[in-house]
């Protein structure tokens, strides 16, 4: 990612949080917020440089494994949710909401006969039902209006004639960075996830994707401890901690070596930044 998008990334984060000092409790958040932008924007500008996985009708999900680099590469496949919940598109309006109530979801796919997904059901959509079951009449332009939004969703008794259609959905194939920035373009919480022929085999949140795309602290020491034996006779001559992905290195180390060294450890994927606090061996 060039300068340019991660500032661009890190102007989005501040711009979305409050105005208040964050507490020492919410700057991890904020700290972890910030790098999921920076995935997402990476996401985005290499979706016109990359070829995606095949997933032709004909040909199905690819299923040879890959090699090199492109094992590295996390899949809605590795982290999606099975099996998914889902609702009948005849469902009554009040099975609907205590599916949702009963699985703690806010949304749930509509599927049809052949487990296709057909639409999305949410509680918006059923807020919209109650809303106007509660109060049929408002009067006034703007109470029109409203009235007139409402109306097509608010007249359905089923999960079909309620849904939000057409659904948004991910193959498993496809990267967790597409995923996740599909999920945020289009502002879900959840996808669900379809096969070559539209048909439902998991579901995958924006959590699911928010800790495939951020490897924790203790993910990213265990890279740096790896990469330090191999570079050093004695790694103990080092001391290394992880905070939100800002990378500490303590201790003694060779001069000859050290450039090199700090240098591949900022290049470990969701290392924010490195402190040197070595001396001169």
């Amino acid at each position: 990612m060039s300068g340019f998008e991660h500032s661009s990334a890190e102007r989005e984060a501040r711009s979305a949080t409050p105005g208040r000092h964050w507490t020492p409790r919410e700057e991890p958040r904020q700290e972890a917020l910030g790098r999921y932008l920076t995935a997402v924007s990476a996401a985005a500008s290499a979706r016109g440089t990359e070829e995606p996985a095949p997933t032709t009708a004909e040909s199905g999900p690819p299923s040879a494994r890959p090699s090199g680099e492109e094992q590295t590469i996390l899949r809605v496949r590795d982290v999606m949710r099975v099996p998914a919940v889902s609702v009948p598109g005849d469902m009554p309006f009040v099975e609907v909401a205590r599916t949702l109530a009963r699985e703690q979801l806010s949304a749930v796919p509509v599927v049809d006969a052949g487990d296709h997904v057909i639409g999305v059901v949410s509680e918006s959509d059923l807020l919209a039902k109650a809303a106007v079951m509660t109060e049929p009449h408002r009067h006034g332009p703007v109470g029109r209006l409203w009235q007139h939004r409402l109306y097509d969703k608010s007249h359905g008794d089923t999960a079909a004639t309620l849904m939000t259609f057409p659904p948004v959905t991910v193959h498993p194939a496809e990267r967790v960075s597409d995923a996740a920035w599909a999920a945020a373009h289009a502002r879900l919480r959840r996808l669900p996830v379809t096969d070559h022929r539209g048909r439902l085999v998991g579901v995958v949140s924006r959590r699911d994707l928010l800790r495939a795309l951020i490897r924790d602290d203790a993910e990213i020491r265990a890279e740096v401890d790896s990469l330090i034996g191999r570079h050093l006779a004695d790694p103990r001559a080092l001391r290394i901690t992880v905070a939100n992905g800002v990378v500490t290195v303590t201790g003694t180390l060779d001069k000859a070596v050290a450039p090199q060294l700090l240098a591949a450890v900022r290049d470990i994927h969701d290392v924010i930044q490195v402190q040197d606090d070595t001396v001169e061996d």
